[in-house]
């Protein structure tokens, strides 16, 4: 049976940016992973992925929680480093 982890280790996402779309929108952390591979091959897709990273790193802020913020931050560059091409055409069109 696999895992959550193994299906992580098996997409283009870190945990973190999985567990950011979880909370954005209220669903599992599979159901979380299974969006964002649908997603990412969407047009626009990257850019949505990339704006609910950016909503949670907010409330993080706004809620002083310095713990999420961090691990949040690293999310988004992560993100942003492995989907450039996919932020970049999108933000083209």
């Amino acid at each position: 049976m696999l895992t959550f982890h193994d299906c992580v280790g098996m997409c283009e996402f870190s945990t973190d940016e999985i567990k950011a779309i979880a909370r954005h929108e209220h669903i599992s952390g599979m159901a979380a992973l299974i969006l964002a591979e649908e997603l990412i091959h969407q047009p626009g897709g990257a850019v949505r992925i990339q704006r609910m990273i950016l909503d949670n790193l907010a409330v993080a802020r706004s809620a002083c929680d310095t713990a999420e913020t961090v691990r949040l931050e690293g999310a988004l560059h992560h993100f942003a480093v492995t989907h450039a091409a996919q932020i970049a055409r999108r933000r083209a069109d």
